[in-house]
């Protein structure tokens, strides 16, 4: 049986929200009622960032709730999008006169109620504008259109951080979320687990691997993967994760990259920074610059053992913008 810290599951979501917002007082607020996290100093005069989805990603969303990235983010129950009301009040929230940027990861329950939300909120004079995160390479379909698209995953981080950059810049609706959608349309992620993560109260995990057994492309409501494959080193784990972004983003000599090598839940700093190792000595063999990196546990999946890596190709604008300043409980520099 595998056991949680957890008082009644129902209340998990609430319970945990408010912990948090109490142990950061000075810069976070709680709404309770429609489960939202503001900044304890709203912003402005600016355009207004949230963003939000299911309960079980943390630090996403909460965590990036402060000056340089978010304005509010909302949180559903373990796995499930917020209510379209929920999403509604997080923007009213938001808003400070100069229009709404909504960072909304490809799941189909998340972009449904952002944009009902957002339709809803032009009755109330906001203006807004939807930037969707699709990065997960390994459910790429191609160009036949089929199915729901990539999944965002990890390089919501970097969307939330670039966008919260320009708006605090004082760019207008329209620029905040074109550059949030360049960075959405450029960065990929890949990511495999060695365990499922496990719902708090249930007893068994969302899937099963044997002991040499990889989910290679796993998502991070804990879908299951296309394919398994043989268990491996920690390098060779790397290159699976890194030799299919390197084909998809066709890099070359000389380019420089943001790369997030992000713990999905359960994954010790001591295997991230082994995968870390091995992208950089890969990088560099290929000629490739990791000019700005993160490694740590930012786009989890509940317990999950499981690592991803994301990368984007920088220019002077993107590094510009992910190098101003930032204080949030997750993210601070």
């Amino acid at each position: 049986m595998r056991r949680s810290i957890v008082n009644d599951p129902e209340d998990l979501v609430p319970q945990a929200l408010e912990g948090f917002v109490l142990s950061h007082p000075q810069q976070l607020a709680l709404e309770a009622e429609h489960r939202y996290v503001t900044r304890r100093d709203p912003a402005q005069d600016k355009v207004g960032l949230v963003s939000g989805g299911g309960s079980g990603h943390e630090p996403l969303h909460a965590g990036f709730v402060g000056p340089g990235m978010l304005d509010v983010a909302v949180a559903g129950a373990v796995f499930a999008s917020p209510t379209a009301l929920q999403v509604l009040e997080a923007t009213k929230a938001a808003d400070a006169g100069r229009g709404v940027v909504q960072i909304v990861k490809n799941y189909t329950g998340d972009v449904l109620n952002f944009r009902i939300a957002g339709e809803i909120s032009g009755d109330d004079a906001i203006e807004t504008e939807i930037v969707l995160v699709d990065d997960d390479l390994a459910t790429d379909t191609g160009d036949d259109g089929s199915g729901p698209g990539r999944r965002g995953t990890a390089a919501t981080v970097i969307v939330e951080k670039v966008c919260g950059a320009a708006a605090e810049e004082g760019a207008d609706l329209a620029a905040v979320a074109a550059v949030g959608r360049r960075v959405a349309a450029s960065a990929r992620t890949m990511s495999l687990a060695l365990s499922a993560g496990t719902h708090p109260g249930d007893e068994e995990p969302q899937f099963t691997l044997e002991d040499d057994e990889v989910e290679l492309g796993v998502g991070i409501h804990g879908e299951r993967a296309a394919r398994r494959v043989p268990f491996t080193d920690a390098d060779g784990l790397t290159d699976l994760l890194l030799d299919p972004l390197l084909e998809e983003l066709d890099l070359s000599d000389g380019d420089e990259v943001l790369a997030i090598v992000n713990g999905l839940g359960a994954t010790y700093p001591l295997e991230l920074n082994l995968v870390a190792r091995r992208l950089h000595h890969r990088l560099a063999d290929a000629g490739i610059t990791i000019g700005r990196s993160l490694v740590g546990p930012y786009v989890t999946s509940l317990d999950m053992h499981g690592v991803s890596i994301t990368l984007l190709a920088l220019d002077d604008e993107l590094r510009r913008l992910w190098d101003a300043p930032v204080r949030t409980p997750a993210l601070t520099w």
